[in-house]
């Protein structure tokens, strides 16, 4: 491979593999609230928010660091408080009790107001409006959640560039155009030293996992798993993956404030193309060549995916960073790219069509979920299976099979959901 293309790619995986503390929708809106805050130059009086749906899904129900709160709210009022725009996906990490108590306080006062964008450019569309002192401030992030397309003060713009186009990544034009043979190529050729920065996911997320099996936070189905589930699941490679990887997902879903490696603008994919792989490395003692390479075949497999998937959709994110997954949990089992190929098919075959119904505790068991059927599809594929393209909507060529998987969930479930947020926001 090129050194011009490998380094493409790696300048790639470093944007689209990033910490975050706290689900990274209500931290867009946090972020962007910060952004007009130090733009406004001062603490605003009144902030209105016109958001996307699937940010406004996404946020509903998530617990936000530090908190012990859920919902848009507390993450709006942190960001004006504290937020610290500098600090990207972690914009809520100087979140203290006092700042907490503050920002109830300035929810009572009726200083938010909350909208749903109905003509949003993008699924992942924050507009903020906020005014002081005779001063208005608006600043959009849009296409991607770290992603400003402008800030404007008192009707002059400071800054302003081109909205993304929904499907590409932050930065679409020096992007490579992926394809799963480049992907497993550049996971295992690039030069080990290139690419060992990977290994910051595999610390951060164990991190997580780690502290939330040292207390409860969301459904604690991590620590259920861990502690009484050996009756059902065994002290197996199986019930380890799930534990770690559910676990993470608790503690960032539950509202710890611990930063995780982020995939994509995810935290939970993020967790998920990490951990699965990360735990069976452990299971077998491979070496931190391995681990590394398959870090990165997982997590550069779900970049593909997301490339012409979308930031956000109705397809649960973990469907994605499970496949990614596969990959990892192929290469460490020693397969080769035919293996690989056929655990992605195995993938789409049976998880596509998982519904996105926001950020909320409950995504620990969507994980769950990915992280059996990812070994499941590894196992299967190492034994020479694969489903066919006589079955569902698997093709013969797996890039084939991947746009069949994006096609539906960027373009056929948009009805689906469209309903899933009216479900949500009429109950």
């Amino acid at each position: 491979m090129e050194k011009s293309l490998r380094q493409n790619i790696i300048d790639l995986i470093k944007r689209e593999v990033v910490p975050a503390v706290g689900c990274t929708e209500p931290v867009a809106v946090a972020l962007c609230v910060a952004k007009a805050t130090e733009t406004l130059g001062c603490l605003p009086e009144k902030i209105e928010l016109f958001l996307s749906g699937n940010i406004i899904k996404n946020a509903m129900g998530v617990g936000i660091p530090g908190t012990g709160m859920i919902g848009l709210p507390i993450a709006v009022a942190l960001g004006a408080l504290v937020g610290k725009s500098e600090y990207s996906l972690e914009v809520l990490r100087d979140v203290t009790p006092e700042a907490v108590a503050e920002g109830r306080k300035y929810i009572s006062e009726g200083r938010i107001n909350v909208m749903l964008e109905t003509n949003a450019p993008s699924n992942l569309h924050v507009d903020v409006r906020a005014v002081a002192g005779g001063h208005s401030v608006k600043t959009v992030i849009s296409g991607a959640h770290t992603n400003f397309v402008l800030i404007e003060k008192d009707g002059e713009i400071i800054y302003e560039k081109p909205a993304i186009v929904e499907g590409s990544s932050s930065d679409a034009s020096a992007d490579p155009e992926l394809n799963m043979q480049m992907v497993y190529d550049f996971a295992t050729t690039a030069p080990l030293n290139e690419i060992s920065f990977i290994l910051e996911a595999k610390n951060l997320n164990l991190a997580a996992a780690r502290f939330a099996l040292k207390g409860e936070y969301g459904h604690c189905l991590g620590s259920t798993v861990k502690n009484f589930g050996e009756k059902f699941f065994g002290d197996t490679p199986v019930a380890h993956a799930i534990t770690l990887t559910s676990a993470a997902c608790d503690a960032r879903m539950g509202g710890a404030m611990v930063p995780v490696m982020s995939n994509s603008g995810s935290g939970n994919q993020g967790i998920t193309a990490t951990m699965p792989v990360v735990s069976y490395a452990m299971d077998i003692n491979a070496s931190d060549e391995q681990l590394t390479r398959a870090l990165v075949l997982s997590h550069l497999t779900s970049i593909y995916i997301k490339q012409s998937l979308g930031r956000l959709s109705a397809l649960c994110g973990c469907v994605v960073a499970s496949t990614g997954a596969t990959s990892g949990l192929v290469y460490l089992m020693g397969g080769g790219y035919k293996h690989v190929c056929d655990g992605v098919k195995n993938m789409v075959a049976n998880l596509t069509g998982m519904i996105c119904d926001g950020a909320k505790p409950s995504c620990s068991m969507k994980i769950s979920s990915g992280v059996s059927t990812a070994m499941m599809s590894a196992l299967l594929a190492m034994q020479g299976f694969a489903v066919t393209s006589a079955e569902g909507i698997i093709s013969d060529d797996v890039d084939e099979t991947i746009h069949n998987l994006t096609s539906i969930g960027r373009d056929s479930m948009q009805a689906t959901d469209k309903l899933v947020l009216k479900i949500m926001t009429c109950k």
